[in-house]
């Protein structure tokens, strides 16, 4: 049986690679800011759980007899969702917002195996360093932030510029292992029938 990873992220297939499991990547075609729009005034976990569900239930239609995991992460700040920033310019914004604060990361996790599915959302704290604007703007100009929620990496360049992190490392990253572990076991699978 395989992990079928609705994602085109390399770090969310890092996570799985790391720990042992080959995933299937299979990238979801879906409108996120459409998504968005449709759930504005919703609570943001359930935004991030939504997202990650509409990736999860367009690849299971394809992959019945397997499990398949979507995910979606933003950063909350000052109780506003922040996705990818795609651009150096909105990067250095962002970082200057949140140079030397603290906010909270959000992932959502929806895994369908048949009929079954489990939705969870992981919330990690995040502090941030307070960078130095020459370090901002060449974190930016890296190009590493851009594709990134919350205009951060945890496991590369992005790790000089946070101080510490409350709650699952893996999910700051783009997938959390216990949870998606809680999941197998929900199916009545083992995470080493993936190894």
């Amino acid at each position: 049986m395989r992990l079928i990873l609705a994602s085109q992220s390399p770090s969310r297939a890092s996570i799985l690679r790391g720990a042992g499991v080959e995933p299937v990547l299979e990238p979801a075609d879906v409108d996120e800011r459409s998504l968005e729009a449709s759930l504005a005034g919703h609570p943001p976990a359930d935004i991030v759980a939504a997202l990650a569900t509409a990736k999860a239930e367009k690849v299971a239609e394809r992959y019945p007899a397997e499990p398949v995991i979507g995910g979606d992460s933003m950063l909350l700040l000052d109780g506003e969702l922040q996705g990818k920033p795609l651009t150096e310019e909105a990067t250095i914004e962002r970082w200057h917002q949140q140079a030397g604060r603290t906010a909270e990361l959000l992932t959502g996790h929806c895994l369908i195996f048949g009929d079954k599915r489990h939705v969870e959302t992981s919330t990690t704290t995040v502090h941030f360093a307070q960078a130095s604007k020459a370090d901002i703007a060449a974190y930016a100009h890296s190009g590493e932030p851009l594709h990134c929620a919350g205009a951060f990496t945890l496991e590369a360049m992005g790790g000089w510029f946070i101080d510490r992190i409350e709650g699952d490392p893996s999910s700051v990253i783009g997938l959390s292992l216990p949870v998606v572990r809680r999941a197998l076991y929900a199916f009545e699978l083992n995470v080493s029938d993936f190894w």
